[in-house]
Formats: structure tokens, sequence, C-alpha cells
């Protein structure tokens, strides 16, 4: 190790060793072409001889000294460099502050990191929790489904009200299961979004299209609520990608259809962008600027046990990376629209 050490001095100050050591040189050949006794020469080249092996013998005990410093603090050192000695020169001081930009780097990419896999966490906790309930349900309903009597058929009117039993019961299983895709394509919507890279497909799309297919997938819920929907066409074909905007549609509806007990949701075109009202609970003054907040539920999400606050969060994501504004407005106890504009080239 010592030989080590004395090998990258050496290397370090070879420079002004050579320096010092040339200009002894011509020091002597000067003194000698200008006929100063050898005697005397020899004398004052002894001198310098004696003071620069003390300056480099100190200057070497003291690199020894801070290399082993630097040795044993690595052993120690995590992320914070308070422990790193004074730096003997400007270049030392400009080394320790690259290191302290390194370390805050460092600190922020690890807090980052731990944020984020809190939040999937949490999310995924949340989520399992979530989808209990309609497999619970589900279940619960195939088991009474499976007591009711089939060989000996009821006449008459008793006939047609346990068809109609069998009926509601095979409308609230397929609903069972629908909220079941949901959370499955929220949970898969989530995970892509936080990766590198996404799979956006930009290209000219015909909206009607994508909204009548997120109408279809919500019809049932529609008739079993008897929430009347009033859609006129846009006749509007806008620059965006297809699946993941028919996914936003579907969560706006979703959401509508959870917050609306009675009256009507409507879907039209006003100076440019789609909006969708509907005459629901509507949102609290104070809850409006934070609904598009990750995990944010707000009054009526606490009240309303099957809220996640991952909804508009995916929404609001979504739609920016598609570079389309998004536009909440709401009153409470009146009802919400939400607006989407589009780029201009669209």
């Amino acid at each position: 190790m010592k030989q080590k050490i004395g090998r990258s001095y050496i290397k370090c100050r070879l420079k002004w060793i050579a320096a010092v050591t040339g200009c002894g040189i011509v020091m002597t050949a000067v003194l000698f072409l200008n006929e100063v006794p050898a005697g005397e020469i020899a004398y004052g080249m002894l001198l310098c001889l004696g003071i620069l092996l003390l300056a480099v013998t100190m200057d070497r005990i003291s690199y020894g000294r801070r290399h082993r410093e630097l040795f044993a603090l690595r052993q120690s050192i995590t992320v914070s460099l308070e422990n790193l000695p004074e730096p003997a020169e400007i270049l030392e001081e400009d080394y320790q502050q690259l290191l302290g930009l390194l370390a805050e780097e460092k600190m922020r990419i690890w807090n980052t990191a731990v944020s984020e896999k809190r939040d999937l966490m949490e999310y995924y906790t949340m989520w399992v929790h979530q989808i209990k309930t309609p497999i619970a349900a589900l279940k619960l309903l195939i088991e009474e489904e499976a007591d009711i009597p089939g060989e000996e058929e009821p006449l008459g009117e008793d006939r047609e009200s346990l068809q109609q039993q069998r009926e509601k019961r095979r409308d609230e299983e397929l609903q069972q299961l629908f909220a079941i895709e949901q959370y499955v394509n929220m949970a898969l919507s989530y995970m892509r979004l936080g990766s590198e890279t996404t799979d956006f497909v930009l290209r000219q799309t015909d909206l009607d299209e994508v909204i009548r297919m997120a109408v279809r997938r919500y019809a049932r819920h529609f008739i079993s609520k008897k929430i009347t929907l009033h859609y006129e066409e846009t006749g509007a074909r806008v620059l965006t990608d297809e699946k993941w905007f028919g996914f936003v549609i579907e969560q706006l509806l979703s959401n509508a259809l959870k917050y609306t007990h009675e009256g009507s949701i409507t879907i039209g075109m006003e100076e440019g962008r789609l909006t969708i009202t509907d005459t629901g609970i509507g949102i609290r003054a104070e809850d409006l600027p934070r609904v598009c907040e990750k995990g944010y539920t707000g009054y009526n999400g606490h009240a309303n046990q099957k809220s996640t606050g991952i909804g508009l969060y995916l929404c609001s994501t979504i739609l920016k990376k598609l570079g389309h504004s998004f536009t909440i407005t709401s009153q409470e106890g009146t009802g919400t629209r939400v607006m989407i504009g589009f780029p201009e080239e669209s």
C-alpha cells in the first residue's frame, strides 16, 4: 500500500519535482559559467536540496494522511458528505462540490423511487380490497342461483316472477363481472402510465365511434339505474389514441353514473370541446381543485366506499400525455361537467 501511495505521489508531483530539478541545474550552470567557486556552488545546492527534501517529505506525509482519512471515510460514508476533510486547495473544493451535487441527485432519485413504490403498494393494497367486493357479491349470487329449484317450474304469475328474479340476478352478476373487469383495466393502465414507454398511437379518430363504444359498455348500468342518456353525434374527427381515449370516456361515464342517482347524463360538443354533463350530487368547491390528484377522493369519495381516487387522476394524466385539455366544473347538489379540448390540428 505504501509503495502504491508513493508512486501515486510521485506521479502527482512529478512536474513540480522536474521543474525544481531543472531550475537547480540551470542555476548551477549559470554560477559555474560565472566562475563561482565549485565549493560554494556545492554548498548552496546542498542547502537547496535539503530544503527541497524537507518540503517533499512533509508534503508526502500530508498526502498519505489525507489518503488514509478518505479511505477510512469510504468505509462508513452513505449519502452524507458532512465528514469530508476540509479541502486543501480550490480543486479539491470543486471536486467536493461535484460530489455534493451527485449525492443530492442520488437522494432525489432514491426518494422518488421510494415514493413511487409506496404509491404502488398503497394502490394495489386498495385495489385488492376493492376487487374483493364484486368477487364476493358474484359468488353469493351464483350460490343463490344454485339454490333455486329448476326441475319443476311454477306456472302463471309465479313463473313470471321467478323469471324476473333470475333476470335481475343475471343482470347483477354481469354488473359485478363488469366491475371486476373495470378494476383490472384501471390497474393495467396505472402500471402502463408508470412505465418508461407507452403504446400511444396518435391518429385521426372518429370521435362518435369511441363514444358509442363506451356508451354500449355502460348501457346496462344506465338501464338498471334508470338514468337517461342524451347524446347528439358530434361528427368530429380528432387526433388522439383511440384505445386510451376510450378508456378516459369510460372512466368519466363510470364516475357520472356512480354519483348520479336520478336524472340524466348528457354528451355533446361545445365550442370544439367534448362535454359530459350529469345531474348527480356534484363536487364540493373545496374538493374541486384536488379531484385529479392521485388517491384524493374528497368528501363524496369518503361517503362512497367504492371510490379509489385513481379514476380522475388516470384521466388527467392520459389526456395530458395525449395533448388534450381537461376541465371540470361542478356545483354541489346540481351536477358536474367535464370538458375535453383537442389540439388545433384535429
